[in-house]
């Protein structure tokens, strides 16, 4: 199948069928393609949280505004962003960056002072919102990896954040939550399965310049 026939076939999944869980082997090539998304500077300033404990499960429906998705779906992630980006954070990946690249670490201090430099000149609340999108950013990739392995996926904005946070203690954690994603396979009994995708035409979507 291809990535446009797998989008075509893909859409936002209401209901799960409980009786088709995800493999851990498929779930974790899932988590593999998040993984290798491609982020600002290569930060990836966010966290892709399972959720998996019933209880939490149910409170967060009820945070969710009871939608099905979260207590029907086979895998649940919370994606929370952090809230203390800073130097640190760069420290940790430009550590990193010069294992990856058997490279001595005074090689990139050139590029750590760069990044350092752009991230000052956010406020708390810019660098939060910077890190939305880069969660965003995996959140496509991660629909579109879901499509091409044939996995139903439903990312959900619609939910109460606060509560989330207060529920997962993601506060305490420096995270926020940002999105809610549910996996799995979706049941004959979910109508929006058969209802015509509704999108603006190439003309309408493309420009040149």
């Amino acid at each position: 199948m291809s990535i446009v026939k797998s989008l075509e076939w893909r859409y936002a999944t209401k209901k799960y069928d409980t009786s088709k869980p995800l493999s851990e082997e498929q779930y974790e090539d899932l988590l593999t393609a998040v993984q290798l998304s491609p982020s600002s500077y290569g930060l990836q300033p966010y966290r892709f949280i399972t959720v998996s404990d019933p209880s939490k499960l149910e409170q967060i429906s009820k945070a969710a505004f009871g939608q099905p998705q979260v207590t029907t779906a086979s895998k649940v992630l919370v994606v929370a962003v952090e809230t203390n980006i800073n130097a640190e954070t760069v420290k940790k990946y430009i550590d990193k960056a010069a294992i990856a690249r058997n490279t001595e670490r005074k090689n990139l201090e050139a590029r750590e002072e760069f990044v350092n430099a752009r991230l000052a000149l956010l406020s708390p609340e810019q660098k939060i919102e910077w890190a939305e999108k880069q969660a965003f950013l995996a959140i496509g990739v991660l629909v579109s990896a879901a499509a091409e392995a044939g996995v139903d996926a439903s990312p959900m904005e619609g939910f109460n954040p606060q509560q989330v946070d207060e529920i997962l203690g993601l506060k305490e954690q420096n995270l926020k939550s940002t999105l809610l994603f549910a996996l799995g396979y979706r049941s004959v009994e979910d109508e929006f399965a058969t209802i015509p995708k509704v999108r603006k035409t190439k003309e309408e979507l493309f420009l040149t310049v």
